[in-house]
């Protein structure tokens, strides 16, 4: 499948000097699938968009063509990440698990993973969302119990873009470090070493994903605090003034 995917990206590809709108379109209208019900791996659009805005400039700033790609890499996830939201959020459980029973095999989608991903969101909440976009095949579903529970749309957008957006820039600046430090290499080549480095380095990627949580974690914690200590000192000081 890998190959197949690489074969019909590296022809896209082509269209990215004579016309460059048209290229960022198709990484949009890739990543926006990957980040859906159809699962698609990011790593064969990402890993050479950051490839050929390295080796060819779309604009006169190697840093800003980095941005670009990774904004509408971004952009691409959200679109696919609000589908399995709003979706899910409208359709509700029932009807995902009867759609899922008669056609998932045609999405590669089980009712088992759906079951799943909605056992790891009740597990750790809504954070989670954040997490997931970090891993794979986990990566696409964690949407729709985000929506199936009704989860915040500015935390779900929050959580989503900062876990979506580390992915997408991980992947490109990969992709830019080929782009750099190789020669010549087939898509198929670039994606392959792409996903052996992620993997061998997947567990920096978690260790900081873990500080990251944390950091979450305790901020809440104090803001939550604060919010409770408010009302209490409040209800404090309107006692010691009638007692005075």
């Amino acid at each position: 499948m890998t190959e197949t995917l690489a074969n019909h990206i590296e022809y896209f590809a082509s269209f990215a000097h004579t016309a460059p709108l048209l290229f960022f379109f198709f990484i949009f209208l890739f990543m926006t699938i990957e980040s859906s019900f159809i699962p698609f791996p990011s790593e064969v659009v990402m890993i050479p968009a950051g490839f050929l805005i390295w080796r060819y400039p779309l604009t006169p700033s190697h840093a800003l063509d980095v941005v670009i790609v990774i904004t509408v890499g971004l952009s691409g996830s959200m679109a696919g990440a609000y589908i399995n939201y709003f979706l899910s959020k409208w359709l509700g459980r029932p009807v995902l698990h009867t759609l899922l029973k008669k056609y998932g095999k045609y999405i590669l989608m089980s009712e088992q993973s759906l079951d799943r991903a909605e056992e790891i969101f009740r597990e750790y909440g809504e954070v989670v969302t954040f997490i997931s976009r970090l891993l794979p095949a986990i990566r696409q579903l964690i949407s729709i119990p985000a929506g199936l529970s009704h989860m915040n749309l500015f935390r779900f957008t929050l959580f989503t873009a900062l876990g979506a957006g580390l992915w997408t820039a991980v992947l490109t600046i990969l992709g830019v470090w080929f782009g750099h430090a190789t020669g010549d290499m087939t898509y198929l080549e670039m994606i392959e070493k792409g996903k052996a480095i992620i993997q061998e380095h997947y567990l920096w990627i978690f260790a900081g994903c873990a500080v990251l949580f944390v950091g979450y974690i305790m901020v809440h914690r104090k803001i939550m605090g604060s919010k409770k200590k408010a009302p209490e000192a409040a209800e404090a000081e309107k006692t010691e003034t009638k007692e005075s």
